[in-house]
């Protein structure tokens, strides 16, 4: 089995603080974070292991000031790299720098349309200099994805989110509902959208499509607490990807510290190549073989390797158990309690107050 991806998390600083940010409450202060010449050993290692690709993320990478070496790191080691950013921190002279370096895709965000609104999801004003810094990807000749996460609270502007992104002409348009993991599971209440809201997107979505079909590709990503089935995460618990956080930790998934039980090792002390075949936190659900009932005689047991093991905490209290957003799991019951709240409601209904995640120094 080999990781095709590493997500290399680079620092957990960032200038925004988004409401649905992925990062633990407990993050990594600058002070140790991996070292330049560190994150180059590790972008050896990881080609050596078959890795094909690095995405480049945080925080936000580009409050690392060697962003441009780091690039060119791994870049050296025949990696394809990918930078997912805020946009925040990005000049011109900088962008044409890290390209130049071996950047060959930029994921960029958006909060949505309305200056206002997307600059409350963000926890600062970030809307208008990230518009600029599209613009400025876009003249260049890299592949560029612009990334835009929806909610209860901007999904009814799925339109004019459209329209923006034909404006800006990324070559792919990713549209991903809210999922509720790290702050976005604090937030959930105002973030968790309608059915009715759910299937008019669907809509949208397919609409556009068929108009952009051979300008710019859609991609759409539906809250995990609307599906029949759980998705495969990460592609199956240490079976496709890797992610390593600013002070070296390895891990399957972006969540995976929440489950306190497990003890993941560094690439400080340890090997890569042995971290992933060996190591106890990924063979701990790895495969088949820990699934409890319904898992382990369920049919899809191989395509959803049971759902999310962080989702399965959250949720049912016990990272073993069936994701509860799957409907034959027997914790399924929360999941429905969760959506018919937010149901019971006007989506424009008023909500309970933002909580913003807190940067580290």
């Amino acid at each position: 089995m080999t990781p095709l991806a590493l997500i290399a998390e680079l620092t957990h600083r960032c200038p925004l603080r988004c409401v649905y940010c992925s990062n633990p409450s407990e993050m990594t202060a600058r002070a140790h974070e991996l070292s330049t010449a560190e994150w180059a050993a590790v972008f050896r290692q990881a080609a050596e292991l078959g890795v094909l690709q690095v995405d480049f993320t945080g925080g936000e990478p580009l409050a690392r000031p060697d962003l441009v070496e780091l690039a060119a790191a791994a870049r050296g080691a025949r990696l394809y790299v990918n930078l997912i950013t805020s946009g925040i921190g990005l000049t011109e002279p900088r962008l044409d720098e890290l390209l130049s370096a071996g950047v060959e895709h930029i994921q960029l965000s958006l909060q949505g349309v309305d200056p206002g609104a997307a600059d409350d999801i963000a926890g600062t004003r970030a809307h208008q200099r990230k518009l600029e810094i599209a613009r400025l990807i876009r003249r260049r000749r890299v592949a560029f994805t612009l990334n835009v996460v929806v909610h209860r609270e901007n999904l009814d502007g799925l339109e004019d989110i459209i329209a923006l992104a034909e404006q800006l002409q990324p070559d792919k348009l990713e549209i991903a509902n809210v999922q509720y993991y790290g702050w976005a599971f604090v937030n959930r209440e105002r973030l968790l959208p309608t059915r009715a809201q759910l299937e008019r997107s669907a809509a949208t979505v397919e609409r556009a499509r068929q108009r952009l079909k051979g300008r710019m590709r859609i991609d759409y990503v539906v809250p995990d607490y609307y599906g029949r089935y759980p998705k495969p995460c990460m592609g199956g618990w240490g079976r496709k990807l890797m992610l390593i956080e600013p002070g070296g930790e390895v891990l399957p998934c972006h969540a995976a510290h929440i489950i306190q039980e497990m003890v993941f090792e560094n690439v400080r002390h340890k090997p890569l190549s042995w971290i992933w075949a060996e190591s106890p936190s990924f063979q701990r659900f790895r495969g088949e073989e820990w699934m409890a009932e319904p898992c382990r005689s369920c049919e899809r047991r191989a395509l959803d390797f049971g759902g999310c093991r962080c989702q399965a905490l959250l949720l049912a209290g016990d990272p073993a158990a069936t994701d509860p957003v799957c409907e034959l799991a027997p914790a399924h019951h929360r999941v429905q309690a969760v959506v018919a709240e937010a149901n019971s409601a006007p989506a424009e209904a008023p909500r309970s107050e933002w909580v913003y995640r807190v940067n580290p120094g």
